[in-house]
């Protein structure tokens, strides 16, 4: 079969091939001009935001939207692929192969020899196998930890890392004296005026905060999405509270605010 057979053939056994051949297309003379001007770097934004919209998808339990963001997610990947192709570094075989390998080799319990039966003894493993491979024996212990992540996110892997090794506190108690500790010296910061101290206690403020998380086997960024799902709510419902009052959320004073986002608050917990 054709690209433009496949191209025109939803009911095509391979769906995978029928997106690399409509990805070609749109890359190709006389196809989309958008798509033939994109590089790597430039859809950098488009990657990371399909990827916030899936995990978005799967926090609302939207198994429907899922299906759909994922589509986004695999045309980023297909799109990479098709880029990186037109200049002979690799296409989306060699990235499919490449990954297929990986997993192959990082479970020996599954495809070799290894005898290992629990998950944490798995993901041991796998950071050893995974160092082995990256000749990471003679280095820092935690050189590569993602470094492209989101802040919140990498923070708790280079925690979780640590902890590994026995780097931790022993229970959860520590933690929250950590964060009281941290409150003050941002405090102190704050009343001598020191900018720079300012925004390195607030680091270390947010950091002990991701700490605190780990230990209840929460996700840090989870917990920060919801928190701004809930002020979008609130907020929103306090624009709707002042416009009954025929307010504007620019005419209102700080104080007329204050009392619908109390009024808010008290609704959302009816």
């Amino acid at each position: 079969m054709t690209d433009a057979e496949m191209i025109d053939s939803p009911d095509a056994g391979n769906q995978l091939a029928r997106l690399r051949a409509i990805m070609h297309r749109l890359r190709a003379p006389g196809g989309c001009p958008w798509d033939a001007e994109q590089t790597h770097e430039s859809i950098v934004p488009n990657l990371i935001e399909e990827a916030y919209e899936t995990v978005d998808t799967i926090q609302r339990g939207d198994h429907e939207h899922l299906k759909e963001e994922l589509g986004d997610l695999l045309l980023q990947v297909v799109f990479h692929s098709e880029i990186a192709e037109e200049t002979g570094r690799f296409n989306l075989d060699d990235v499919a192969r490449g990954i297929c390998e990986k997993l192959i080799r990082r479970h020996p319990h599954v495809y070799g020899g290894s005898d290992v039966a629990t998950s944490d003894g798995v993901l041991r493993q796998w950071d050893e196998i995974k160092r082995a491979e990256k000749g990471e024996q003679e280095t820092a212990y935690l050189h590569g930890i993602g470094k492209g992540l989101p802040a919140l996110i990498r923070g708790a892997k280079l925690q979780k890392k640590a902890a590994k090794v026995g780097f931790d506190w022993p229970d959860e108690s520590g933690v929250l004296d950590k964060i009281r500790e941290e409150l003050l010296e941002l405090q102190s910061a704050i009343d001598g005026h020191d900018v720079a101290a300012i925004s390195e206690e607030m680091g270390d403020l947010m950091f002990s905060l991701v700490n605190l998380a780990r230990f209840r086997n929460a996700d840090p960024e989870v917990i920060m999405a919801s928190a701004n799902v809930k002020f979008e709510s609130r907020f929103g419902e306090m624009e709707r509270i002042l416009a009954a009052s025929s307010l504007s959320l620019e005419a209102a004073t700080p104080a007329q605010m204050e009392d619908a986002w109390d009024e808010a608050k008290r609704l959302s917990l009816c």
